[in-house]
């Protein structure tokens, strides 16, 4: 789900210069080698030419990196990862050489041998050993080997009103860490009256399965385990019915999250943008939406990291077509890594952003360890246009938080789980411990088709 919500909606270095992707032409994969030796890789997800913006700085992109690398030529193309016609364009030498994927595809790319092993060709790669574990481990395969590299990242944490926090009597620079804390801001916010709410929900439209499982998450729970070779449905559990039981007693008993339901992400998006919410769940590229859309300030709005342990989290990056030689590939890793994993671009990216009207110094895309990344964010914080201390709450603690991704077949578990969202915040009477058995049933027969 947070795929199509959160990591296509805008585009900027510094914040999703590594979302936006892709020069054009069709037809299969490019030949190995050309005139002079040189090697010619084609490689998916060019923006569009309705982006001119964002194309055209890639376009530039692709001649820098080739004036430095005469010996490779990037055959680039839009469109990106799809499953429906995926293993055909494999199948018919269509797929690219290097071509985009989300964090939810490698694990059934790689187990269908549908990617190359490139682990030889990352020795040397400059900055490769300092992506994040937690992102390298999306692309690794059950033999320990390496099948791709990330290009881009977010986490879910709270977006809250720092203006309604400090009217409520809360510290805006010290955001809730649990959701007991939640609870409490939400129902000290919605009493300052005025049809303010405290805290809102998304609960339609897989949106609710989404965030759900993002609290089951938060709370140390699974959606779905492997058992016995098998996925099995996980969150009739402890977590769950915390969960649950949280969202219930927000909105029944604290009446702090309005009487108004069946919300998606527009609904409550437009809630924060009138002024009119205190927190909801979201990536931090939700702000410039809201700021956009709605005349607001970036001033405004904080991020906080996800309360409790864990943090739903996703991303993309790019694998590599097993017909690939091994000088595509080469070639290809040094593509990925030169425009996508390379601190040093950094401030040509910043300073380049900073003349589009772009924001910088939102905290996405936070792909390396420590101290890289703190290289990074210190050219950031260099070109920032937006209040970075309003998002150290989030930056302090994410990076502590277990880094989550959604379960297999997603789309069809959130459907159950808006239900179950749908029917708490709904009915005050329900019971918790049915709803969540009887959607377990329904999710280990979605489960049963995963392989």
């Amino acid at each position: 789900m947070a795929d199509s919500l959160s990591r296509r909606g805008f585009v900027g270095a510094g914040i999703a210069s590594t979302l936006a992707l892709g020069l054009s032409a069709c037809g299969g994969s490019s030949s190995s080698e050309g005139k002079g030796g040189k090697v010619t890789i084609s490689v998916n997800g060019m923006p569009p030419k309705t982006q001119p913006v964002d194309r055209k700085w890639y376009e530039q992109d692709v001649r820098d990196f080739e004036k430095s690398h005469p010996n490779i030529r990037i055959d680039a193309r839009e469109g990106y990862m799809d499953p429906k016609t995926f293993s055909a364009k494999l199948a018919g030498g269509q797929l690219e050489d290097v071509y985009y994927v989300y964090f939810t595809d490698p694990s059934g790319l790689i187990q269908r041998r549908q990617g190359a092993d490139i682990t030889p060709y990352l020795k040397g790669v400059p900055y490769v050993e300092d992506v994040a574990p937690a992102f390298k481990k999306v692309f690794t395969g059950p033999d320990g080997k390496i099948y791709g590299l990330p290009n881009g990242q977010y986490s879910l944490g709270l977006i809250y009103n720092r203006d309604l926090f400090k009217k409520a009597g809360l510290d805006p620079d010290k955001p809730p860490t649990t959701w007991d804390e939640v609870r409490e801001a939400a129902r000290r916010i919605t009493a300052l009256g005025d049809g303010i709410v405290g805290y809102a929900d998304y609960s339609k439209n897989n949106q609710g399965g989404w965030h759900l499982t993002s609290w089951v998450y938060s709370l140390g729970g699974d959606i779905a385990t492997r058992q016995g070779g098998r996925w099995k449905a996980a969150f009739d559990s402890d977590a769950g019915r915390q969960a649950l039981t949280h969202l219930h007693d927000m909105r029944w008993t604290d009446r702090s999250m309005g009487t108004r339901q069946l919300l998606q992400i527009e609904d409550v998006q437009k809630m924060m943008g009138s002024g009119k919410l205190g927190i909801y769940m979201a990536g931090p590229d939700n702000i410039p939406t809201i700021v956009k859309q709605f005349e607001r300030k970036y001033s405004e709005f904080g991020v906080a990291a996800m309360p409790g342990t864990a943090a739903l989290g996703g991303g993309n990056g790019f694998m590599f077509n097993p017909k690939a030689t091994p000088e595509q590939i080469k070639a290809g890793v040094q593509w990925i890594q030169w425009k996508y994993l390379n601190p040093d671009r950094t401030q040509h990216d910043d300073k380049r952003a900073k003349g589009g009207d772009v924001p910088i110094g939102l905290p996405l895309d936070r792909l390396f360890t420590a101290r890289t990344q703190a290289e990074v964010d210190a050219v950031h914080a260099r070109y920032a246009t937006v209040p970075q201390t309003n998002y150290k709450p989030f930056m302090e603690r994410n990076s502590g938080l277990t880094q989550k991704v959604e379960p297999p077949n997603a789309q069809q578990i959130y459907t159950v789980l808006d239900s179950v969202m749908q029917a708490v915040l709904t009915r005050e009477n329900v019971d918790i411990g049915h709803l969540l058995g009887d959607a377990a049933k329904k999710v280990d027969s979605i489960l049963a088709t995963v392989k």
